[in-house]
């Protein structure tokens, strides 16, 4: 039974490349996803600030292969791969957004789900002021398949099913080198797009848990020189020029922390 994947949602982008020997015609390479294989539950649960982003679904082929180079001329073989773009959907009035994914990718390739990467980012920045672009995201990649493919590392390996909650603060960066641009980005510990391995699972959920009220500022030097650096407003009034391309993550959490248990305090002494 092929996957019922709606054409409104889903855009298949022809990237892999088949080895051809002379005298043989090449094999259809198109995607034909079926669930005989079964179906990756992808589940994101984003605040209403958030919106999820499109999709980017992997599968690669053994059988269709193409031949790369090393950086120093160096041919070798890599299995071929294709991308297949979708969007979660909503489910129903809640904030959980859903898609499933066919771990057979079917054709005569033999397409074998290889990788998802996934996210949220601001659906408006506008609340932060005029012009300002959409940064960083909060996302993830999970792999399933042993892959003969420099993108196969990964950080953090896990068995069966996996579950991934972190926490994330609003960062508006200001900078002026190279022309003046504001961005809105969304900031955790550690790498933004954190790769797990995953071969086994079928569930997958996501949940970035956003601190919307612990929101750092940056400004950036307006001149190159010497001692110049970014500077980071805290959102407990302190401001720093840190030796971090970003906000410290674990200062970030620490002043969170502070406030939550100055709140509570204030409420057991009213109680």
């Amino acid at each position: 039974m092929k996957f019922p994947i709606p054409a409104s949602i889903l855009a298949l982008l022809l990237l892999s490349g088949c080895r051809h020997t002379p005298g043989r015609e090449l094999p259809d390479r198109g995607l034909s996803p079926t669930t005989d294989a079964g179906v990756v539950n992808v589940t994101i649960k984003v605040p209403t600030e958030l919106d999820t982003m499109e999709m980017r679904v992997i599968y690669r082929s053994k059988t269709c292969t193409f031949t790369d180079h090393t950086a120093s001329g160096i041919p070798y073989d890599r299995d071929g791969y294709q991308r297949m773009d979708l969007k979660p959907i909503q489910q129903e009035q809640s904030r959980l957004f859903e898609a499933k994914v066919p771990v057979n990718g079917g054709g005569a390739c033999n397409w074998e789900l290889s990788n998802i990467t996934f996210g949220a980012e601001y659906k408006d920045t506008s609340a932060f002021g005029e012009g300002i672009a959409s940064g960083l995201p909060a996302g993830m990649t999970v792999i399933f398949y042993d892959n003969n493919s420099p993108n196969g590392r990964w950080d953090i390996k896990v068995d069966g099913d996996l579950t991934v909650v972190r926490d994330y603060y609003p960062w508006l960066s200001e900078r002026f080198l190279g022309g003046h641009t504001k961005s809105m980005s969304l900031i955790t510990n550690g790498d933004y797009y954190l790769t797990y391995k995953a071969p086994d699972a079928r569930n997958v959920h996501f949940e970035p848990i956003l601190h919307s009220q612990f929101l750092t500022r940056s400004v950036g030097p307006k001149v190159k020189a010497k001692g110049n650096s970014t500077i980071f407003y805290y959102p407990d009034g302190s401001n720093s020029f840190e030796a971090y391309v970003s906000p410290n993550h674990a200062k970030l959490q620490a002043i969170r922390m502070a406030a939550e248990a100055q709140r509570q305090a204030l409420s057991d002494s009213e109680g």
